[in-house]
């Protein structure tokens, strides 16, 4: 009887428990639908604005773009560099409305801003976008005779290809959005910091809600599967719940997504204006600096190489230092461990691999000759690290669903559940984010017993929030546009270029564009970097086993072919960070989709006309523009097809490939680890081994200015982020009176 009596008592207890655990499930189901309600009216209020797409806020985005557009361009020739500038473009948008606010009909919003700020992104990224800082000067200035080259384009043709191939990786990206922005919620750290920005700014607490609601429900799906663990475990999270969605800890100090700083935004209202005024200041006067510096370096360019060092290593083996303030600024914006892995590049190159060279014979020719100095030497390592980054770093993007998600898949296979594999895939996609599992909802918790709730299962009831369809782009535009964008590509290639590159060759490069974007945009979701250089490496090795050597084009042909994935991997990728942001505040999709079409169009013809003006009155390459770049494309091409290297370049680039293609795999397997910055990144290196130590060593005063503000001090980000784009876009406005001032031949003093 004991024991009967024992059992009952048991089975009223778990009766009594499975009725709290029902009641504790039924509550968080309300809290998380409400949050879903929430920000599916935040969503809607915010698209239906008038100001989402606007002709005022479209022109003022295309002049900041032009801006930026003059200053990538500048720099992009200088070192290869450019930057999209999206969070000083919002900035300057904000002020300009600003001070005009008395004589403007309608007030300035956050989704007017981020219009802006895409515009000017778009016309921004073209020199890269469209090949000027690398491929086209490459064609251009580097090919040699026996390659058919040099190739020479007139204005109006370099317009041509530049609309050709600057509208399919928009498109393409369309529907990418739905996957890792609204489905994963993949980070896109540009995206969501300038969100961050433009929130500050306009001074609003509102435009949070969709954040909380991405930070917080997500915390609630993960928790679910544990409600039904303990009595005790649910009633203390039912507690610490509250109905913005954002669960706590018994504590009330849990941070669900501590990385996304949208969820934190907002600012006090009486420090607003001053707030803004203050960032404004400090942009105006870090503009002024950087540009009296330049126009100074035009009349003084010595200026340009302080031997730091000794005139013996400044002479000899070119340790200068540019104090330019613009790459300073880039030093900051990139980050202490970016700036430290390329100063590591150049003490590897320029510090011990340049003398070795020279010493040996391997480049008995002048240090700064491409040719057959050590400048030119050290390329082909570095081009090996950039190799081996590229090919391990895409080929963990490619594997890592197998790894993850394969077991689940087979099993789902071998059981003949293909219906519920092709579900999971709907719901999370086949790139599903690294760490995701399946999760139990709250309908099937109800359903299910405890033993059944410890195995997880999938969260789909919660509906998935987004903006209202009529603000969505259609699919059949998406469709009808993507087959136009693609068909004026391959004419744009055949008009300029003509025979020179078969159809079946053009084809296969927008394919392999199309599908390596689609790591690009995952990759920047997960890290904010994407690493175009290195889809078009791979591109151009690809291309190397398609094109035979004999072919007397293979050189051409490989650089286009890399030239149109890096177009489609940038524009992808651009437009995803400008989509990320919009949603954060609610902006309408299609009117960024607008926005981001006309920028790219402008951004086509403004490039195109600002490289021919900078060729025409700079020696290309040569002087300030040693087009570094160009000489990695044009490398690259000649490596993977076979033709000659110098003395003892391959064993050491064979070398250098294996040590880091093993450094890359670690990172990666320390991905979010406190040691992962201690490892040096493939890219970065293999930059500072090819750009000069004057341009390495102000990025890494830049990256070391970063630290002392953010880690050291322990300082919000913002203020350093204003300063370095009031560097950069000081000495790149500028730099168009000094252009004006070299076309005149005002001469140095």
């Amino acid at each position: 009887m004991a024991s009967d009596s024992g059992s009952l008592e048991n089975d009223s207890e778990d009766e009594t428990t499975a009725l709290r655990t029902a009641s504790t499930e039924e509550d968080t189901e309300e809290v998380e639908h409400s949050a879903v309600e929430d920000s599916q009216r935040f969503l809607a209020e915010q698209a239906e604005q008038a100001q989402n797409f606007t002709l005022r806020g479209t022109a003022v985005g295309l002049v900041i773009g032009i801006i930026i557009c003059f200053s990538n361009t500048y720099f992009g020739l200088q070192t290869g560099w450019i930057s999209g500038m999206t969070m000083p473009a919002s900035l300057i948008g904000f002020a300009f409305f600003k001070s005009i606010s008395k004589y403007i009909d309608y007030p300035f919003t956050p989704v007017e801003n981020v219009l802006v700020q895409t515009v000017a992104s778009a016309v921004g990224t073209m020199p890269l976008g469209c090949g000027f800082v690398g491929v086209v000067p490459a064609l251009n200035y580097l090919l040699k005779r026996e390659e058919n080259g040099p190739i020479h384009l007139s204005a109006a043709k370099l317009i041509l290809w530049s609309l050709g191939i600057c509208f399919f990786g928009v498109v393409f990206a369309v529907p990418l959005r739905r996957q890792v922005i609204i489905r994963e919620k993949l980070k896109f750290p540009t995206g969501t910091a300038t969100a961050l920005i433009i929130s500050v700014l306009h001074g609003g607490n509102e435009h949070a809600k969709i954040a909380r609601h991405e930070s917080g429900l997500e915390s609630a799906r993960r928790r679910s599967a544990d409600i039904l663990r303990s009595r005790s475990q649910s009633q203390d999270l039912l507690r610490s719940t509250t109905m913005s969605g954002i669960p706590r800890d018994a504590a009330g100090n849990f941070q669900p997504v501590p990385t996304n700083p949208v969820y934190n935004m907002g600012s006090d209202e009486g420090g607003h204006k001053s707030d803004w005024k203050a960032k404004i200041r400090l942009l105006v006067i870090a503009f002024g600096v950087s540009g009296f510096y330049t126009l100074s370096s035009y009349f003084i360019p010595q200026i340009h190489h302080l031997p730091i060092f000794g005139l013996p290593l400044a002479n000899d083996w070119l340790w200068t230092l540019n104090p330019s303030p613009a790459y300073v600024g880039q030093g900051i914006i990139m980050g202490p461990a970016t700036t430290l892995h390329m100063m590591l590049g150049a003490i590897i190159g320029w510090g011990i691999l340049s003398p070795l060279a020279k010493h040996k014979g391997w480049a008995s020719g002048p240090v700064d000759s491409w040719q057959d100095g050590s400048k030119g030497w050290i390329v082909w390592v570095s081009l090996a690290i950039m190799l081996a980054d590229s090919v391990i770093s895409l080929g963990w993007l490619v594997l890592r669903p197998l790894i993850v998600h394969g077991p689940q898949w087979y099993g789902k296979a071998r059981e003949g559940k293909f219906w519920g594999l092709w579900e999971s895939q709907q719901s999370r996609g086949l790139y599903a984010a690294l760490g995701t599992s399946e999760h139990t909802t709250s309908h099937q918790l109800r359903s299910r017993s405890v033993s059944q709730s410890k195995q997880g299962m999938k969260s789909d009831d919660i509906p998935e929030v987004d903006a209202p369809p009529a603000h969505l782009v259609p699919n059949r535009a998406v469709l009808g546009l993507l087959v136009v964008s693609i068909g004026l590509c391959v004419l744009s290639i055949r008009i300029v270029f003509g025979a020179l590159v078969p159809f079946y060759a053009i084809f296969l490069a927008i394919a392999l564009a199309l599908l390596l974007s689609v790591m690009g945009v995952r990759a920047q979701g997960e890290t904010d970097l994407n690493p175009v250089s290195g889809i078009s490496k791979l591109t151009q090795l690809i291309f190397a086993l398609v094109i035979p050597s004999s072919n007397p084009n293979a050189v051409t042909i490989n650089l286009l072919a890399g030239a149109i994935s890096e177009s489609g991997a940038l524009q992808a990728g651009d437009m995803m960070q400008d989509l990320k942001t919009g949603h954060l505040l609610g902006a309408s999709p299609r009117a960024q989709f607008y926005g981001q079409m006309i920028g790219s169009a402008v951004g086509a013809v403004v490039s195109g006309s600002v490289y021919k003006l900078y060729t025409s009155v700079y020696k290309v390459p040569g002087g300030m523009f040693e087009v570094p770049t160009a000489y990695v494309w044009i490398f690259t091409a000649r490596l993977v097809t076979g033709r000659g290297l110098p003395e003892m370049a391959w064993q050491w680039a064979l070398g250098a490939g294996i040590v880091f293609a093993v450094l890359t795999a670690v990172r990666i397997r320390g991905q979010g680890r406190w040691w992962q910055a201690w490892v040096p990144g493939g890219i970065a290196v293999a930059v500072g081994m090819y750009n000069t130590p004057s341009f390495t060593l102000a990025r890494t005063i830049g990256g070391l200015v970063s630290w002392y503000w953010r880690w050291y001090r322990k300082r919000e980000d913002t203020p350093v982020i204003v300063l370095a784009s009031g560097l950069i876009l000081g000495e790149g406005l500028v730099s168009i009176l000094n252009l004006c001032l070299a076309s005149m031949e005002v001469p140095h003093l």
